[in-house]
């Protein structure tokens, strides 16, 4: 799976991560220090904070999740372009030749 996001208000993102962090009550005063630098200094890092893989897919039928992580990266996205063409199979060859 592969979900290419515009963030078009980062700081809002950035408040929302921080909000959560605030409100998790359970959170060490150390983890929730580092918690709020990396949401600061990296809005993956806030989008992290606040979209749980778990959640995305825990009501599809037949999809048990085993393991989830995060990477991200700047992009310049045109969906015009042929790259960025969702039906293709991210340059897998289905051929039998």
């Amino acid at each position: 799976m592969e979900l290419v996001l515009e963030v078009e208000d980062a700081d809002a993102v950035t408040k929302a991560a921080l909000t959560r962090i605030a409100g998790d009550t359970g959170m060490p005063e150390t983890e929730r220090a580092h918690a709020e630098g990396a949401v600061t200094e990296d809005t993956a890092e806030a989008l992290a904070y606040l979209v749980d893989p778990f959640d995305l897919v825990s009501e599809v039928p037949g999809v048990e999740l085993h393991q989830a992580s995060w990477s991200s990266e700047r992009i310049d996205y045109d969906p015009d372009a042929p790259e960025w063409d969702l039906d293709e199979d991210d340059g897998e060859d289905d051929s039998d030749g």
